[in-house]
């Protein structure tokens, strides 16, 4: 028997084998993924106590006061789909500072640092009519960094904590028009294990400027309440996001 030969019968076998066992070879899926930018106007409202004892700092802070205290701030997520497996992944970078009074006037200054890694995986689901729904479970990391610095007392704090929370989401993309669609984002986690609570809500229109990119624009709101021995972060952050999106 020629090589040509035994390869079509060991083929031939396996194809049998896998018709008694009443499973279909799967055919060859290649990955695809997408990869966006985007700006985050948030304004940010809660309250922090930084250790067990210290007062509770409560913040109401427009898009506007946001903006003037912002220091730098990076916005990325990214998707890969493999059939109907789905990775997610989202992260969030944003660091202010503040120069003020505490009474009866003396100066002071603070510094908040919030980073976030979002990773999830899960299936995807045709829904009909070109829309796709998305259901993912995963981590979501979180890192706090704060400082405050009194100089006239000779005092300098700087409190940060680091938690992962785990979370479930969905992800649905519908169709809206010959170039647009629309796209939602949701989850939730926490449940005591990290945070106490944590959800976000994204939802954007989406033009697709090209084969392979989109400009986006909408809004996006997240939210964490976290406890542990006397260090409280609960605040929520939203506003509206403008972005764009390369796929491959």
């Amino acid at each position: 028997m020629t090589r040509r030969s035994l390869a079509g019968a060991r083929s031939a076998l396996f194809g049998a084998l896998g018709v008694v066992l009443g499973v279909a070879p799967a055919p060859a899926q290649d990955w695809s993924g997408q990869a966006t930018l985007y700006g985050w106007g948030a304004g940010v409202s809660g309250g922090v106590t930084p250790f067990a004892g210290a007062p509770t700092l409560s913040f109401d802070r427009s898009l506007s006061e946001v903006l003037d205290d912002l220091d730098g701030a990076f916005f990325a997520t990214g998707l890969a789909r493999r059939g109907d497996l789905v990775l997610f992944g989202d992260l969030t970078y944003a660091a202010s500072s503040r120069e003020g009074r505490l009474p009866p006037g003396v100066p002071a200054s603070g510094k908040v640092a919030m980073r976030s890694l979002t990773l999830a995986a899960g299936q995807r689901f045709d829904a009909g009519g070109g829309t796709t729904v998305d259901a993912l479970g995963g981590l979501r990391a979180f890192s706090l960094d704060g400082r405050v610095e009194v100089p006239a007392a000779g005092v300098r704090v700087a409190p940060g904590t680091d938690f992962v929370d785990p979370i479930v989401a969905l992800r649905v993309n519908a169709p809206l028009a010959e170039r647009w669609s629309l796209l939602g984002y949701v989850d939730v986690g926490g449940f005591g294990i990290g945070s106490d609570l944590t959800w976000q809500l994204a939802v954007t229109a989406n033009y697709r400027a090209s084969d392979r990119l989109f400009l986006s624009v909408g809004w996006r709101q997240l939210s964490v309440d976290y406890s542990d021995d006397g260090t409280v972060f609960d605040a929520t952050m939203g506003g509206p996001l403008i972005g764009a999106t390369l796929t491959f």
